[in-house]
């Protein structure tokens, strides 16, 4: 049984090195949108069972950063503004949401805040845009994390890859110094305990960004 159960703990931790791998080329751009995974030529590529492969495309079919029809193999999709409206429908009331727990329980994570904050700050123009979209989501990320709730988190997580896959297929940020300033805000009013004003800077914030997307699409339809 000890035998079984470690050849079962060898699998999963193949099946999530070779998500972890995918999921990154999706999200740094190396596969763009519209190319497919056909499970055998990715068992293929990296020497794995089919079954190895059919499992880490499944987790990122979950994740909302690969999508499948009935039949045929997984495919990277190509993201529109009704992608857009939809996940900021979820992500901004979930995060006004987030950050008034944060000053009713008096949680706020100011360390992990901060240090989000200045990585972001420290970025130079040659940052590749995809770790540039992750230090950006991570502020939000970290705050997510302080309340505390599983469910909260994995939530989250459902719509944090699709938001990555967002920007980095637009190629677009509200910039640098403005969101480094912006996230500093919240963060200053979280600080305070200032419920409120922490609520209408993080909904500002949302809505810049989700405005700048929907512009960027256009009118496209999904």
């Amino acid at each position: 049984m000890a035998q079984d159960a470690a050849i079962r703990l060898s699998t999963v931790s193949v099946v999530e090195a070779l998500a972890a791998s995918l999921r990154e080329r999706v999200l740094d751009g190396q596969l763009i949108p519209g190319t497919t995974l056909a499970e055998t030529e990715i068992a293929t590529e990296y020497g794995v069972s089919r079954p190895t492969a059919r499992s880490a495309v499944t987790a990122l079919v979950h994740e909302g950063l690969l999508r499948r029809d009935a039949n045929k193999p997984a495919y990277v999709p190509q993201l529109t503004r009704v992608d857009v409206d939809d996940l900021f429908l979820v992500r901004t009331p979930l995060e006004t949401q987030v950050v008034r727990v944060l000053v009713e329980r008096g949680t706020v994570p100011v360390a992990a805040a901060e240090r989000a904050i200045a990585d972001l700050d420290r970025m130079g123009p040659d940052t590749p845009h995809s770790t540039f979209v992750e230090s950006d989501l991570g502020f939000h990320q970290s705050l997510v994390d302080a309340v505390g709730s599983p469910r909260l988190s994995r939530l989250y997580w459902g719509i944090k890859g699709e938001m990555h896959l967002c920007m980095v297929q637009t190629r677009h940020t509200l910039g640098r110094e403005r969101i480094v300033a912006e996230h500093g805000g919240i963060l200053e009013a979280l600080r305070a305990g200032d419920a409120e004003e922490a609520i209408r800077r993080m909904r500002a914030h949302l809505d810049g960004a989700c405005s700048s997307l929907q512009q960027l699409f256009g009118d496209t339809e999904g």
